[in-house]
């Protein structure tokens, strides 16, 4: 953008009359378009070359351990909603040239085995290719981004960022040896701390209170329970078939999961300050404020618009743009403090163009502080609740917050234009994507169209 207002302010200058002895001002100036350049962006759309999504799903998230999916395989989770991309849109699953899976915890090539098997399970044929991506609690939304930076690429017109994580299965556990070079790199230290740790520095750092970080978390429940109970998810979630075993008898008992089951809409502040810090002992991270540890999955369908345009595929939204950054791994929760800003720039846009937000609730404490940084609307973030209520499953996480935030900006309407989730990522970085009504883009009031490429040099024809 700033170099287009700088050859602007070029072209101008040859523009601008000689200087008279009346010493008129000209009233020639530069400026950079509303909305982050709408015209450029729907010029885009008429040729048909940016990446839109069609569809966006979840299964419910439910309590890791001891919720509905504590007996369901992690490729059992998958596969609905792969297979629900497919159903509901009629894309011929031939047609897709990647699957692309964020997954954290489980061992890497075993998760890319699951991965591969559920996309069979989904009626997927073995000419479709499969990967596991893994920027821990972004890896969903980093699947995403890296289906539309391919399809952008050229490399195919079609293409599924999902995600995917059991912390049932695979819980979060270190796994042989720690190099013992990393006791002196202080920032390799860093990136050991155990996540709730990180969160008490961020409260203490910036001064983010208990009081704060619980009222967050009621809040939390509380818009989440409303969401699931007026049926704000059901556009959204999969139902997905499954088994629950009796740990007793040994019996099984088969179900179909088709809400979030870790939501207490009876959640006050009352109850939440008689729990315990985890952390420090007088510290202001507890269970209560901390995102719940969850099993479930989420996918992705991404194309180019000419592609949907030609299927007749409703749009639902317009992917835009993606920023990852680092940030120090102690006070690893600032991260979407850091990318979001990046991201919205990346897009052309400010801040305030934004419309709607999904930031991962990873702490209270992380949460409370991004807000409080970027002087964000509190009436647009997460707007159903987060993962304090509804629960983090790492990996599915980001195409989770796609789905959510997506289909919230198809129930808002033309008030609704732009919408952006951020999260932050173990280790210290942060990632942020800028997504687009589907039907956000302005119409051009003074382009016409080219019906011939005449004027073109023969090479360019």
């Amino acid at each position: 953008m700033e170099k287009a207002i700088n050859r602007q302010r070029v072209l101008l200058d040859h523009l601008r009359p000689s200087p008279s002895p009346h010493n008129f001002e000209s009233t020639l100036s530069a400026s950079a378009c509303l909305a982050g350049d709408s015209a450029a962006n729907q010029r885009t759309s008429a040729f048909g070359d940016d990446v839109v999504i069609v569809a966006a799903y979840r299964t419910p998230l439910c309590k890791s351990k001891r919720g509905g999916f504590k007996d369901t395989h992690a490729d059992d989770l998958l596969a609905p909603v792969l297979k629900a991309l497919i159903e509901k849109t009629n894309v011929d699953p031939r047609e897709v040239g990647d699957i692309v899976v964020g997954s954290v915890l489980a061992p890497g090539s075993q998760r890319a085995s699951e991965c591969r098997m559920a996309a069979f399970y989904a009626g997927f044929p073995e000419t479709v290719p499969i990967r596991t991506v893994n920027r821990q609690c972004s890896s969903g939304l980093q699947a995403v981004a890296d289906v539309a930076a391919s399809i952008k690429a050229g490399f195919y017109e079609i293409g599924i960022g999902a995600g995917l994580e059991s912390m049932t299965i695979n819980p979060m556990a270190w796994d042989g040896d720690v190099n013992p070079k990393v006791e002196d790199f202080q920032k390799a230290q860093d990136c050991l701390l155990p996540m709730g740790v990180t969160s008490e520095n961020v409260a203490h750092c910036f001064g983010v209170t208990r009081q704060e970080q619980d009222q967050v978390a009621v809040d939390s429940h509380r818009k989440a329970a409303a969401a699931t109970a007026s049926g704000r998810f059901k556009d959204e979630i999969i139902p997905v078939p499954t088994k629950i075993v009796d740990p007793k008898t040994g019996g099984v008992l088969p179900i179909v999961i088709s809400v979030d089951d870790g939501i207490r809409p009876n959640t006050s502040l009352t109850e939440l300050g008689k729990l315990k810090p985890l952390f420090k002992k007088d510290g202001t991270t507890t269970a209560g404020n901390s995102s719940q540890v969850s099993d479930g999955a989420g996918a992705v369908l991404l194309m180019k618009r000419s592609v949907a345009m030609r299927k007749g595929l409703p749009i639902l939204g317009v992917f835009r743009t993606f920023t990852a950054v680092g940030v120090d791994p102690a006070i690893m929760g600032v991260g979407p403090a850091v990318a979001i800003p990046a991201a919205v720039k990346a897009a052309g846009l400010d801040l305030e163009d934004i419309d709607l937000f999904e930031i991962n609730e990873a702490f209270a404490s992380q949460f409370v502080y991004c807000r409080k940084k970027l002087e964000l609307d509190s009436q647009k973030i997460n707007v159903n609740g987060g993962a304090m209520a509804m629960g983090h499953p790492l990996g599915a996480t980001g195409a989770r917050c796609v789905a959510t935030l997506l289909h919230e900006m198809k129930r808002r309407g033309r008030d609704c234009r732009f919408g952006v989730v951020s999260m932050c990522i173990g280790t210290g970085m942060g990632a942020a994507a800028v997504f687009e009504r589907g039907d956000g883009c302005d119409e051009l009031c003074n382009g016409r169209k080219v019906k011939s490429n005449n004027l073109l040099s023969k090479d360019s024809r």
